[in-house]
């Protein structure tokens, strides 16, 4: 009896201090005070539709107004303002296929699969979801607020590709994002 009190107490701690290390690990646990910190430049904005559906509003923002960045000094914040309602597995199976489409190697996407299903929420429509790119890594907001890092060098430039990269399937989309510029 002890020794199963004792290993409920263990786990209980354990899980806590997990929870404290994510939210001590994030630069901030609410986007709009980071916001406030830095002052960053709208780059471009977009709007994601399918025939006559709008989908999305999007926009990328950076601390010098320039992409690419160099992530030691600079910050960037893609933002999503969802205009639809949309699933976590949805939206898992749609970056997978994105990720596909652009030629990311299996290998170099898989291990994201579950730090995303554990970040991600199901999304309603009106919600926002942000991911801030800084030197330490990758992090998430969902309405402004925290919810999980990753903390994988690459992951951010690997998650912007779906939008940035010249293999997009969306190249309007890409242009309107890089405000008409053209960016390797």
């Amino acid at each position: 009896m002890l020794k199963c009190l004792l290993m409920i107490m263990l786990l209980f701690s354990s899980s806590l201090f997990a929870t404290t290390h994510l939210k001590e690990n994030s630069p901030i646990t609410n986007l709009n005070h980071y916001r406030e910190q830095f002052s960053f430049q709208l780059i471009g904005e977009t709007t994601f539709s399918i025939l006559f559906w709008k989908l999305y509003k999007s926009k990328l923002l950076t601390t010098t107004g320039r992409y690419p960045l160099d992530k030691k000094h600079e910050r960037l914040i893609y933002e999503i303002h969802y205009l639809t309602d949309i699933s976590k597995s949805d939206l898992i199976k749609r970056t997978i296929e994105q990720w596909q489409h652009i030629g990311v190697p299996e290998k170099s996407f898989k291990r994201f699969i579950p730090q995303l299903a554990q970040i991600w929420p199901n999304i309603t429509k009106g919600d926002t979801l942000s991911l801030l790119i800084y030197h330490k890594g990758s992090v998430f907001y969902f309405n402004q607020q925290y919810i999980g890092t990753i903390e994988v060098p690459e992951f951010g430039n690997t998650f912007l590709d779906i939008w940035l990269s010249k293999k997009t399937s969306q190249p309007k989309l890409r242009s309107e994002l890089l405000g008409g510029q053209q960016h390797d």
